[in-house]
């Protein structure tokens, strides 16, 4: 068996891969690959933990006991203090909403299963996981649940099996190979989920139990081992980054060189041994843990309150004061308790970590129940919040999928019997303008209707579901049917071609296409449609896309109005609004130059003021989320949509 000693070369292994994960999240792009520290983790993690277990199994003294009170010693002081100062500090900055998701987070890692949550939500990548600020504790949760089977195998393996080893190798094995199966399938369970991370914990443990040998190789051979492995782990933390199938294959690099630097430095000195072992590696090694815990909920709370994005001078001034309470919580929560100065016995450090976490668990539960104890906001605070709900009819104008009875679409401007003179047309982004068009319609005593179905553009060419298919076709017969004199056409039009900014290409109509092809295709189908609406006798009105923001905006609305922040230049530069719908303009402008009776209705003069699309005006949220505008934002469209009513031929039909 190996021992493991004094291994200094460790707690700088450790550094290094806590050094990798903080510098990441913080955005330091040099560090693009810097979550494969997590990795590195998981195999010193199952070195180190398969070393304590084998050594006291053959010594015959080996308690279950012992082993979890050892882990409650470790783990739980520094992570409860952090959980309950996540609480406290979301209490004074979080709007509800994200208030209530965090206190269901405090109660999923107080039982050590928060990968299982954040494996259902956004992943890892996400923007959006950007504004949890336990995310970071999927991995603790991984090496909880290790902790707790792994102890019950290596009993049961080393009592009942001659070639236990070969077993523990097979479910490594098998671990690996699922990894690379699921990762096809489902990226989420390959990244959140035990059962595809338990053989990089393996890796390591596989190391600890290696049959003992004199047989001494050449010092050439441990120095190249320990170097290729250090090579392999800076390759990952530098070459990859968030697009990069993980962990599947890819986890191999820095599991590998992890697992190789451990042996090698343990088998004779060498250069990356001596690298590791210098008194500030092994100083920021020993702190790994706290600093660990405490830098992504300080960066998810600095982000909350940026106005302009964090600036890399900010993102360095964040991680020294990160750094500072690594040392304190180190210093004042993990040694005292590691030292056994606080609760010496193993039943009282038990006992106290399982009342702590029950403690901790019920105040998220209560959280959560309370909805995120939305009476905390007032004023400005709560105006910003409040506009993350449609509150006047908006999703009553969304039809069901599989609904295509035009009856049920909502109706605007007085008699619902009378036919519409007008119809707007589209996606879930024609419902968001419904509070302008319900004002309009009554202010010129017009009928009106919204024909809206979430995720269906408004053409009838390459659509491949079926129900976007069935109800744009009865859409456009209900135009020609109705004799409609005005159709408004508005859609995210830029989801459908070029997916979500994250790259999710769930919307996308035109997969497997080149861009150039995809903007090609959508220019054909739009032509099309123009022209079955103009052949109806229809004028057609297009409705530009309202600019995005970028995730996370809107929710830090109401956090910046919390701590006394101005939000009035929160937004996205206006810049990079216009070069995503550039392709879209100038498609559009070709369509109303080609016909008189095109025309074009453009949000961004409404929107975007000193070259920033704004989150707000006049104290509103534009937007219920980054990309639907929300009842005060709806309502500014008014004037946009007054053209419609006074066009010639509106009034005509009036």
């Amino acid at each position: 068996m190996h021992t493991f000693g004094n291994r200094r070369d460790i707690d700088g292994l450790r550094a290094l891969a806590v050094i990798a994960v903080v510098l990441y999240h913080f955005g330091f792009s040099a560090f693009s690959g810097g979550f494969v520290g997590v990795d590195v983790f998981f195999v010193i993690s199952g070195f180190l933990i398969t070393s304590i277990i084998c050594r006291e199994i053959n010594a015959g003294r080996f308690s279950f006991i012992d082993f979890w009170a050892r882990r409650a010693r470790r783990i739980i002081p520094a992570l409860s203090v952090v959980m309950f100062a996540v609480l406290l500090v979301g209490w004074l900055m979080m709007p509800a909403n994200d208030y209530s998701q965090l206190g269901r987070a405090v109660r999923y890692q107080a039982t050590f299963v928060s990968n299982i949550l954040f494996m259902r939500q956004d992943g890892y990548f996400n923007p959006a996981s950007d504004f949890k600020p336990l995310l970071h504790t999927w991995s603790l949760s991984v090496e909880e649940q290790y902790y707790i089977l792994f102890p019950l195998l290596m009993v049961l393996l080393t009592r009942y099996l001659r070639h236990w080893r070969w077993m523990l190798f097979g479910l490594l094995a098998l671990s690996f190979v699922l990894n690379v199966w699921v990762i096809k399938r489902n990226p989420d369970e390959a990244f959140f989920l035990l059962p595809m991370r338990a053989w990089e914990l393996l890796c390591g443990a596989m190391l600890a139990v290696l049959p003992a040998s004199d047989r001494k190789l050449p010092a050439w051979v441990y120095q190249a081992v320990s170097l290729l492995g250090l090579l392999a782990v800076l390759y990952a933390i530098f070459g990859f980054d968030k697009y990069t199938p993980f962990p599947g294959w890819a986890a191999l690099l820095p599991v590998l060189g992890a697992t190789a630097m451990i042996w090698a430095n343990g088998q004779a000195p060498t250069l990356v041994g001596r690298l590791l072992s210098l008194r500030a590696m092994v100083a920021v090694g020993l702190i790994s843990y706290s600093w660990y815990l405490w830098h992504w909920p300080v960066f998810v709370y600095a982000n909350a309150v940026s106005v302009d994005g964090m600036q890399a001078w900010e993102a360095g001034g964040w991680v020294v004061l990160t750094l500072a309470l690594a040392w304190l919580s180190w210093r004042l929560v993990e040694l005292p308790f590691r030292d056994k100065r606080l609760l010496s016995g193993r039943k009282p450090v038990l006992f106290a970590g399982l009342a702590t976490l029950l403690v901790i668990g019920l105040a998220g539960q209560w959280v959560r129940s309370s909805d995120g104890v939305p009476h905390r906001l007032s004023g400005q605070a709560l105006q910003y919040a409040q506009a993350r709900d449609w509150r006047l009819g908006q999703m009553d104008c969304l039809l069901q999928p599989g609904s295509n009875d035009m009856s049920k679409v909502c109706r605007f401007g007085g008699d619902e019997q009378i036919a519409p003179v007008q119809l707007v047309w589209g996606d879930s982004h024609a419902a968001a303008l419904m509070p302008a068009i319900d004002a309009d319609a009554k202010r010129y005593g017009t009928a009106v209707w919204l024909a809206s179905l979430s995720g269906c553009l408004p053409i009838t060419g390459h659509e491949p579901r079926q129900q976007c298919q069935d109800f744009n076709q009865a859409t456009l017969q209900s135009i020609r049917e109705h004799k409609v004199r005005d159709v408004v056409l508005a859609a995210r039009w830029s989801l459908y071609l070029y997916g979500e900014e994250d790259g999710d290409m769930q919307h996308v109509l035109y997969r497997g296409d080149s861009r150039s092809v995809a903007e090609q295709k959508v220019a054909r189908d739009l032509t099309a449609m123009v022209r079955s609406l103009r052949d109806a006798g229809a004028q057609v009105w297009i409705f530009k896309e309202v600019p995005l923001q970028r995730q996370g905006t809107v929710a830090r609305l109401a956090s910046l109005a919390m701590v006394g922040r101005s939000a009035e230049r929160l937004g996205r530069p206006l810049a990079e609004h216009l070069a995503r719908q550039q392709f879209l303009n100038s498609l559009f402008t070709q369509l109303s130059e080609q016909d008189p009776h095109v025309h074009i209705l453009d949000p961004t003069p409404l929107m975007c003021l000193g070259g920033i699309c704004r989150a707000e005006f006049d104290g509103y949220s534009q937007y219920m989320d980054e990309n639907h505008l929300s009842d005060k934002g709806g309502e500014r469209m008014k004037s946009l949509l007054t053209p419609i009513f006074l066009s010639e031929n509106a009034v005509q039909s009036r």
